[in-house]
């Protein structure tokens, strides 16, 4: 077996895109939440919360034509796909293209202006808004192709479009086809962009928070008053890469990805299963050939939902007891598809600082919540090789991964 190291990372949030800005607005006990007065258009839409990102960096060399194929979606992907590889060094590297490098990469959709084009066709019987690149932005695996084509990527594609696990289980795949000697590097992450149409899916579930008057005051996972979750949009992208390779070449390792578990509930398609969701941990824990014991840190899916919420805690409690936990969505809220990117960043970015941060607005733990220790008010210093991060979906598909900074010499 391949051992398997994170040698580049980067993200696009709703609080910055590099970790320092972010961690700087997380110190300051800010969240990237705002009241969408573009969705006052839709009066029915009961939240109007979400985490938009207002800003991002389009480098110059991104001309009309690059990016004619690319949606809102697909361009996060390529830009925090690039800066991944130059944080590696490995921009203009002959593996690229050598067949040796593969990319993984996933989003709960393309992008909705995609589908409002070929909606037309439908709705008003022409196809006057279709043009050549209309599927290319709408398909699932629109970002993979993107990035493959951008960079000449010429290896294995693992596309992955799992709702809030798409990015979660597209570094899972990466870690597996380096572990198992398909690939020597991963390009591996996922994305989201912000639609009102993302919102409605949770709000007519009665999942969404609408506290319209506050949002600086939610999300709040794990909270007794929570309310339900807020969407949010961004990007994450890690770079994977066979250990020895990266020490050859004298990569700065971040990190080693050592474990990873995914199942299903096979029961309820939104409803989540506590049992599953403790099995996912014990199978990343057993395929780390790690004990319980050896886990620092969690960092919880927390989307502040009532029943996520607890069955979450609940099984994190049944597997690890009294461990430090805390849930990034509170600052970002829900990116779905790009969550489990994104939040794998910032924990391996926070296992590199020691300093772990804080579920915000979390003032009254649930008494239905497993008891667990929750971090509060404050970062807290940790002195940590090894974290779990965890990611739950829609269809009860769930995922784990464990990262550490440990000397392993197996």
């Amino acid at each position: 077996m391949k051992r398997v190291v994170v040698t580049g990372m980067s993200g696009i949030t709703s609080l910055g895109e590099n970790a320092d800005d972010i961690f700087q607005q997380i110190e300051a006990q800010k969240n990237g939440i705002r009241y969408m007065t573009e969705w006052d258009i839709y009066p029915e839409l009961r939240t109007r919360l979400a985490g938009p990102v207002d800003h991002f960096t389009v480098p110059e060399h991104y001309t009309r034509k690059v990016m004619r194929s690319m949606g809102r979606v697909a361009l996060m992907s390529v830009i925090s796909a690039e800066k991944a590889l130059a944080d590696a060094k490995l921009i203009g590297h002959p593996i690229l293209k050598s067949g040796e490098t593969g990319i993984a990469f996933g989003s709960s959709a393309g992008s909705v202006d995609a589908v409002c084009e070929m909606g037309t066709m439908i709705l008003d019987r022409n196809m006057d808004k279709m043009n050549a690149t209309t599927y290319i932005r709408m398909m699932a695996h629109t970002s993979l192709v993107n990035i493959s084509v951008y960079f000449g990527i010429k290896g294995l594609s693992l596309p992955t479009s799992s709702a809030c696990t798409s990015g979660s289980m597209s570094i899972g795949q990466a870690f597996e086809a380096i572990k198992y000697g398909k690939q020597t590097v991963m390009l591996a992450g996922g994305a989201e962009e912000l639609s009102a149409p993302g919102a409605g899916v949770f709000d007519v579930l009665l999942a969404t928070s609408i506290m319209n008057d506050s949002p600086a005051l939610s999300p709040s996972p794990f909270d007794a008053d929570r309310d339900g979750l807020v969407v949010g949009e961004g990007a994450g992208c890690l770079i994977l890469e066979e250990r020895e390779h990266a020490l050859a070449r004298g990569a700065h390792i971040y990190a080693e990805m050592i474990g990873y578990g995914s199942n299903s509930d096979g029961t309820h398609v939104t409803r989540p299963n506590q049992d599953s969701m403790a099995k996912c941990m014990q199978l990343a824990l057993k395929s780390a050939n790690l004990t319980a014991d050896s886990i620092d840190y969690v960092n919880a899916h927390g989307t502040a939902t009532d029943h996520g919420d607890v069955a979450e805690t609940q099984a994190t409690q049944s597997v690890f007891g009294y461990k430090p936990i805390s849930s990034l969505k509170s600052y970002f809220g829900h990116t779905l598809g790009a969550c489990g990117a994104i939040e794998a960043w910032l924990s391996i970015e926070m296992l590199q600082r020691q300093k772990f941060v804080p579920t915000l607005n979390l003032k009254t733990v649930d008494r239905s919540c497993g008891k667990l220790d929750y971090i509060v008010d404050q970062p807290r210093d940790i002195k940590a090789e090894t974290v779990i991060t965890n990611n739950f979906a829609f269809g009860g598909i769930n995922t784990s991964m464990i990262f550490t900074i440990g000397d392993r010499n197996d």
